[in-house]
């Protein structure tokens, strides 16, 4: 655990819900096949530490496929195929800023340079999207984004999606940016995804507080 994230992560643990949502998760992962693996579930902390973060993007739920899942939004390991979601992101990134599609879905360069990559939901059951949802995974998360929002550094949070959009009202907007569109998935993205240019909107952000821009390139392994 990045270490200026420790105090978060103890202030939760101390919590009643906290001791009931790792209860579920145990018995899950006891009965049944659950994503990521538990050295994963906090990666999104681990690589980016509280005091670097510059761009916030949530995700809601883990990938649920095999192999996916390793605990950052949308990312998937390098000897992954990329998933549609984050396909379409490399679609919009390509006509954002001209930046080809890499052949591979590893954000942790991302995350590297302050983008905190965390979805509502830490856990999820092998093929069955949103069945950890609702039990306590959402509450520790909202902390994440309270925590986020109460840095005195600007903050550029990336709300794609209804469920990401509804985390609005944690946010302070007159010491932050929010740019929000819809979700990156096949079934939403041509809804207004497309076209929203999320990645320049956020380095020309980034560039009026006065902060260094993120390289949205990912180098090829």
């Amino acid at each position: 655990m990045a270490s200026d994230w420790d105090p978060l992560l103890h202030t939760e643990a101390s919590k009643p819900y906290w001791n009931t949502l790792q209860t579920f998760v145990t018995h899950e992962r006891e009965t049944h096949v659950v994503y990521p693996a538990p050295a994963d579930v906090l990666a999104a902390l681990q690589l980016t530490p509280c005091d670097s973060v510059r761009v916030m993007i949530l995700g809601q739920d883990p990938y649920h496929g095999a192999g996916q899942a390793h605990g950052l939004s949308f990312s998937v390991r390098r000897d992954m195929p990329i998933p549609p979601s984050l396909a379409n992101i490399f679609k919009e990134l390509a006509t954002d800023l001209g930046v080809a599609a890499p052949s591979h879905g590893n954000l942790e360069q991302w995350a590297a340079q302050g983008v905190l990559l965390v979805n509502s939901t830490l856990t999820v059951r092998a093929a069955e999207p949103a069945s950890h949802q609702g039990n306590g995974w959402e509450t520790f998360t909202d902390e994440i984004i309270r925590t986020v929002n109460n840095k005195r550094e600007h903050v550029v949070f990336v709300l794609w999606g209804n469920a990401a959009r509804k985390k609005r009202a944690l946010i302070d907007t007159s010491r932050h940016t929010i740019i929000e569109s819809a979700h990156p998935s096949p079934l939403s993205a041509h809804r207004g995804f497309f076209g929203s240019k999320p990645f320049s909107r956020t380095n020309a952000a980034l560039a009026k507080a006065g902060q260094r821009t993120i390289n949205w390139e990912l180098t090829e392994p």
